[in-house]
């Protein structure tokens, strides 16, 4: 094995020792010496791979830093992408355990279910939004392996873009004559508005970040399937919970979904 090659295999190793005891790590990026994207996706694949010959199944993507007051937040100016695994799922209104999160916030997003699969890197929007079945209001919540979120791109590419749980509406959205771009969101936390957002805060139109992600993932080899569960980013800050807190987002015209961490 080369050295490079060993560094990226430590890093995968570090980051899921991380997850599995729950522990904070520091940045990776300066531990294990990766400083390319290409190699921190190297790491997040080591990872996925790993996951998956232990049992784990894929159940679609998401985009992370799409949301300029993200980037701001992060210091990042650049999307990303990461697995999403059906263990990640939570019902509406469900209760997360948060002994098993590291250090976890919450976002506001839109998620969109495909019924085709979407092989072509050349993806077009038109393809794209023919082969989407529904949307969703969901919550992301995400979790850093490094210590106290003090991330680069480098380190949350590696760490599957900080990929922890999700929560889905329960009621589907035909895409057609939906402005997603003007699609309002609040999300409340225990009873009080602690973050506002709208759909143009994701790159735009959070149909542009799923164009992007289906091109990306096609020439990455992971192309997005039937009843692939999307992610499209998210629509105004991130927000730190912890256990006793019940969460609520409402978006105009997609609905309201929830959770509880416990």
């Amino acid at each position: 094995m080369t050295s490079n090659n060993q560094r990226l295999v430590d890093a995968a190793q570090a980051l899921q020792a991380s997850r599995d005891n729950v522990t904070p790590i520091s940045r990776v990026s300066e531990r294990f010496d990766i400083n390319t994207v290409e190699d921190a996706y190297a790491v997040q694949d080591l990872n996925t791979e790993l996951a998956i010959k232990a049992g784990r199944r894929l159940s679609g993507r998401k985009v992370g830093l799409t949301s300029f007051a993200v980037q701001q937040q992060l210091g990042v100016d650049q999307p990303d992408f990461g697995m999403l695994f059906a263990d990640m799922e939570i019902c509406d209104g469900g209760v997360i355990d948060c002994s098993q999160l590291i250090q976890p916030k919450a976002e506001g997003e839109i998620a969109f279910v495909l019924k085709r699969d979407l092989p072509a890197v050349d993806t077009t929007l038109a393809e794209l939004m023919s082969a989407i079945d529904y949307v969703l209001p969901a919550l992301e919540i995400v979790d850093s392996a490094i210590e106290d979120w003090k991330i680069t791109l480098v380190d949350t590419v590696a760490d599957n873009a900080s990929s922890a749980r999700y929560v889905l509406g329960k009621i589907p959205v035909p895409l057609a004559q939906l402005d997603l771009s003007l699609e309002g969101m609040s999300l409340h936390k225990n009873g009080q508005l602690v973050s506002t957002g709208v759909g143009a805060a994701c790159l735009g139109n959070p149909l542009d970040a799923c164009l992007w992600l289906a091109q990306t993932m096609a020439k990455a080899g992971r192309p997005l399937l039937a009843g692939d569960v999307l992610l499209s980013g998210a629509l105004g800050p991130m927000v730190a919970v912890s256990s006793g807190d019940h969460l609520h987002l409402r978006l105009t015209r997609l609905g309201d979904v929830s959770c509880q961490f416990a």
